[in-house]
Protein backbone atom coordinates (compact mmCIF):
# COMPACT_ATOMS: atom_id res chain seq x y z
CA UNK A 1 0.00 0.00 0.00
CA UNK A 2 1.38 3.39 -0.98
CA UNK A 3 1.07 5.59 2.13
CA UNK A 4 2.88 8.50 0.59
CA UNK A 5 0.67 11.54 0.40
CA UNK A 6 0.69 13.16 -2.96
CA UNK A 7 -0.12 16.85 -3.17
CA UNK A 8 -3.52 17.59 -4.55
CA UNK A 9 -3.64 18.92 -8.06
CA UNK A 10 -3.86 22.70 -8.08
CA UNK A 11 -7.29 24.10 -8.80
CA UNK A 12 -7.52 25.59 -12.28
CA UNK A 13 -7.26 29.36 -12.31
CA UNK A 14 -10.13 29.56 -14.73
CA UNK A 15 -11.83 32.85 -13.85
CA UNK A 16 -8.62 34.73 -13.06
CA UNK A 17 -6.89 33.49 -16.19
CA UNK A 18 -9.71 34.33 -18.57
CA UNK A 19 -9.22 37.16 -21.00
CA UNK A 20 -11.07 40.25 -19.76
CA UNK A 21 -14.18 41.33 -21.65
CA UNK A 22 -15.62 44.81 -22.10
CA UNK A 23 -18.24 43.96 -19.45
CA UNK A 24 -15.47 42.97 -17.00
CA UNK A 25 -13.72 46.30 -17.56
CA UNK A 26 -17.00 48.23 -17.15
CA UNK A 27 -17.62 46.46 -13.84
CA UNK A 28 -14.18 47.37 -12.50
CA UNK A 29 -14.54 50.95 -13.76
CA UNK A 30 -17.81 51.20 -11.82
CA UNK A 31 -16.12 50.04 -8.59
CA UNK A 32 -13.25 52.49 -9.08
CA UNK A 33 -15.64 55.38 -9.72
CA UNK A 34 -17.64 54.56 -6.59
CA UNK A 35 -14.41 54.51 -4.59
CA UNK A 36 -13.48 57.94 -5.96
CA UNK A 37 -16.89 59.35 -5.08
CA UNK A 38 -16.70 57.90 -1.55
CA UNK A 39 -13.20 59.31 -0.95
CA UNK A 40 -11.51 55.89 -0.83
CA UNK A 41 -9.29 56.87 -3.78
CA UNK A 42 -7.72 60.20 -4.64
CA UNK A 43 -8.13 61.59 -8.15
CA UNK A 44 -4.52 60.60 -8.95
CA UNK A 45 -5.01 57.05 -7.63
CA UNK A 46 -8.22 56.71 -9.62
CA UNK A 47 -6.52 57.95 -12.80
CA UNK A 48 -3.59 55.55 -12.31
CA UNK A 49 -5.85 52.53 -11.81
CA UNK A 50 -8.05 53.57 -14.72
CA UNK A 51 -4.98 53.60 -16.98
CA UNK A 52 -4.09 50.08 -15.79
CA UNK A 53 -7.68 49.00 -16.45
CA UNK A 54 -7.09 49.14 -20.19
CA UNK A 55 -3.54 47.81 -20.08
CA UNK A 56 -4.12 44.48 -18.31
CA UNK A 57 -5.36 41.41 -20.17
CA UNK A 58 -7.02 39.00 -17.73
CA UNK A 59 -9.86 39.01 -15.19
CA UNK A 60 -7.40 38.21 -12.42
CA UNK A 61 -5.32 41.28 -13.22
CA UNK A 62 -8.48 43.41 -13.19
CA UNK A 63 -9.44 42.11 -9.74
CA UNK A 64 -6.06 43.24 -8.37
CA UNK A 65 -7.09 46.83 -9.11
CA UNK A 66 -10.04 46.62 -6.68
CA UNK A 67 -8.85 44.08 -4.11
CA UNK A 68 -8.64 46.81 -1.43
CA UNK A 69 -12.05 48.28 -2.30
CA UNK A 70 -15.60 47.21 -1.37
CA UNK A 71 -17.30 45.23 -4.09
CA UNK A 72 -21.07 45.67 -4.71
CA UNK A 73 -23.00 42.72 -3.28
CA UNK A 74 -20.19 41.64 -0.94
CA UNK A 75 -21.04 41.66 2.80
CA UNK A 76 -19.52 44.58 4.67
CA UNK A 77 -19.18 45.04 8.42
CA UNK A 78 -20.13 48.57 9.45
CA UNK A 79 -18.00 50.36 12.00
CA UNK A 80 -19.42 50.56 15.51
CA UNK A 81 -21.66 53.56 15.90
CA UNK A 82 -21.47 54.40 12.22
CA UNK A 83 -24.55 55.83 10.57
CA UNK A 84 -26.33 54.19 7.70
CA UNK A 85 -24.76 54.73 4.31
CA UNK A 86 -26.62 56.88 1.85
CA UNK A 87 -27.98 54.90 -1.08
CA UNK A 88 -29.51 51.47 -1.62
CA UNK A 89 -29.53 49.01 1.25
CA UNK A 90 -26.99 46.24 1.21
CA UNK A 91 -28.07 43.48 -1.13
CA UNK A 92 -30.67 45.65 -2.85
CA UNK A 93 -31.00 45.02 -6.57
CA UNK A 94 -30.00 47.87 -8.87
CA UNK A 95 -29.66 48.59 -12.56
CA UNK A 96 -26.31 49.81 -13.87
CA UNK A 97 -25.62 52.19 -16.75
CA UNK A 98 -21.93 52.60 -17.62
CA UNK A 99 -20.23 54.76 -20.24
CA UNK A 100 -16.42 54.62 -20.42
CA UNK A 101 -15.14 56.66 -23.34
CA UNK A 102 -18.49 55.97 -24.96
CA UNK A 103 -22.19 56.80 -24.69
CA UNK A 104 -25.12 54.98 -23.12
CA UNK A 105 -28.84 55.70 -22.87
CA UNK A 106 -32.04 54.47 -21.26
CA UNK A 107 -35.14 55.85 -22.92
CA UNK A 108 -38.55 55.03 -24.34
CA UNK A 109 -41.06 52.70 -22.70
CA UNK A 110 -38.91 51.02 -20.05
CA UNK A 111 -39.28 50.00 -16.41
CA UNK A 112 -36.62 51.59 -14.17
CA UNK A 113 -35.72 49.71 -11.02
CA UNK A 114 -35.94 51.23 -7.56
CA UNK A 115 -32.18 51.88 -7.69
CA UNK A 116 -30.13 52.75 -10.75
CA UNK A 117 -26.38 53.35 -10.75
CA UNK A 118 -24.91 55.48 -13.54
CA UNK A 119 -21.14 55.72 -14.04
CA UNK A 120 -19.66 57.99 -16.69
CA UNK A 121 -15.89 58.12 -17.22
CA UNK A 122 -15.15 60.37 -20.20
CA UNK A 123 -18.52 59.31 -21.58
CA UNK A 124 -22.10 60.50 -22.03
CA UNK A 125 -25.16 59.00 -20.33
CA UNK A 126 -28.79 59.90 -20.94
CA UNK A 127 -31.49 58.57 -18.62
CA UNK A 128 -34.89 59.55 -19.99
CA UNK A 129 -37.79 58.74 -17.66
CA UNK A 130 -40.45 60.70 -19.58
CA UNK A 131 -42.02 57.53 -21.03
CA UNK A 132 -40.95 55.14 -18.28
CA UNK A 133 -43.34 52.86 -16.40
CA UNK A 134 -42.80 53.45 -12.68
CA UNK A 135 -43.48 50.34 -10.59
CA UNK A 136 -42.49 51.91 -7.25
CA UNK A 137 -43.19 55.20 -5.51
CA UNK A 138 -39.52 56.18 -5.10
CA UNK A 139 -36.89 55.76 -7.80
CA UNK A 140 -33.29 56.59 -6.86
CA UNK A 141 -30.48 57.27 -9.32
CA UNK A 142 -26.89 57.34 -8.04
CA UNK A 143 -24.49 59.03 -10.44
CA UNK A 144 -20.69 59.16 -10.58
CA UNK A 145 -19.33 61.34 -13.36
CA UNK A 146 -15.62 61.84 -14.18
CA UNK A 147 -14.78 63.97 -17.22
CA UNK A 148 -18.17 63.10 -18.65
CA UNK A 149 -21.78 64.19 -18.92
CA UNK A 150 -24.93 62.67 -17.39
CA UNK A 151 -28.44 63.94 -18.10
CA UNK A 152 -31.61 62.76 -16.32
CA UNK A 153 -35.01 63.76 -17.75
CA UNK A 154 -38.28 63.26 -15.85
CA UNK A 155 -41.96 64.01 -16.58
CA UNK A 156 -43.24 67.40 -15.43
CA UNK A 157 -45.61 65.91 -12.84
CA UNK A 158 -42.98 63.77 -11.08
CA UNK A 159 -41.45 64.99 -7.83
CA UNK A 160 -37.72 65.53 -8.37
CA UNK A 161 -35.13 65.69 -5.60
CA UNK A 162 -31.37 66.16 -5.86
CA UNK A 163 -28.42 65.65 -3.48
CA UNK A 164 -24.91 65.96 -4.80
CA UNK A 165 -21.78 68.00 -5.42
CA UNK A 166 -19.09 68.69 -7.96
CA UNK A 167 -15.33 69.18 -7.83
CA UNK A 168 -14.31 71.35 -10.77
CA UNK A 169 -17.58 70.07 -12.18
CA UNK A 170 -21.31 70.69 -12.06
CA UNK A 171 -24.19 69.00 -10.25
CA UNK A 172 -27.54 70.63 -11.00
CA UNK A 173 -31.12 69.55 -10.38
CA UNK A 174 -33.75 71.88 -11.83
CA UNK A 175 -37.50 71.97 -11.23
CA UNK A 176 -37.38 70.42 -7.76
CA UNK A 177 -40.78 70.38 -6.07
CA UNK A 178 -42.85 70.85 -9.23
CA UNK A 179 -44.57 67.51 -8.66
CA UNK A 180 -45.51 68.15 -5.03
CA UNK A 181 -49.02 69.25 -6.04
CA UNK A 182 -49.76 65.61 -6.89
CA UNK A 183 -49.32 63.56 -3.69
CA UNK A 184 -49.53 60.32 -5.67
CA UNK A 185 -46.77 61.26 -8.11
CA UNK A 186 -43.65 59.11 -8.16
CA UNK A 187 -40.53 60.61 -6.57
CA UNK A 188 -37.22 60.58 -8.43
CA UNK A 189 -34.12 61.17 -6.27
CA UNK A 190 -30.84 61.94 -8.01
CA UNK A 191 -27.66 61.63 -5.94
CA UNK A 192 -24.38 62.40 -7.61
CA UNK A 193 -20.75 63.40 -7.62
CA UNK A 194 -19.09 65.12 -10.58
CA UNK A 195 -15.34 65.43 -10.99
CA UNK A 196 -14.49 67.62 -13.98
CA UNK A 197 -17.85 66.56 -15.36
CA UNK A 198 -21.50 67.56 -15.56
CA UNK A 199 -24.60 66.03 -13.96
CA UNK A 200 -27.96 67.60 -14.78
CA UNK A 201 -31.48 66.46 -13.86
CA UNK A 202 -34.59 68.34 -14.99
CA UNK A 203 -38.22 67.96 -16.06
CA UNK A 204 -38.84 67.74 -19.79
CA UNK A 205 -41.32 70.42 -20.88
CA UNK A 206 -44.58 68.96 -22.11
CA UNK A 207 -43.89 65.44 -20.86
CA UNK A 208 -46.33 64.21 -18.22
CA UNK A 209 -46.86 60.87 -16.55
CA UNK A 210 -50.30 59.61 -17.54
CA UNK A 211 -50.46 56.13 -16.03
CA UNK A 212 -50.54 57.00 -12.32
CA UNK A 213 -53.98 55.45 -11.91
CA UNK A 214 -52.79 52.13 -13.34
CA UNK A 215 -49.81 52.18 -10.99
CA UNK A 216 -52.03 52.74 -7.98
CA UNK A 217 -54.33 49.87 -8.96
CA UNK A 218 -51.39 47.47 -8.74
CA UNK A 219 -50.64 48.39 -5.15
CA UNK A 220 -51.78 45.87 -2.51
CA UNK A 221 -54.46 47.17 -0.24
CA UNK A 222 -53.05 48.11 3.17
Amino acid sequence: MDLEKHPAAPAPAAPAGLRASDADRDRIASILSDALAEGRLTADEHSERLDSLYAVKTVGELEVLVRDLPVPGAPQVPAAGAGHAVGPAAGAAFDTVVAVCSSSARKGRWRPGAHTRAVSVMGDISIDLTEAVFEQQVTEINVTCVLGNVEVLVPENVTLRGYGSGVLGNFEVRGEGRGESDPQAPVVIVRGFALLGNIEARPKPGARLVNLALKLQKRPEG
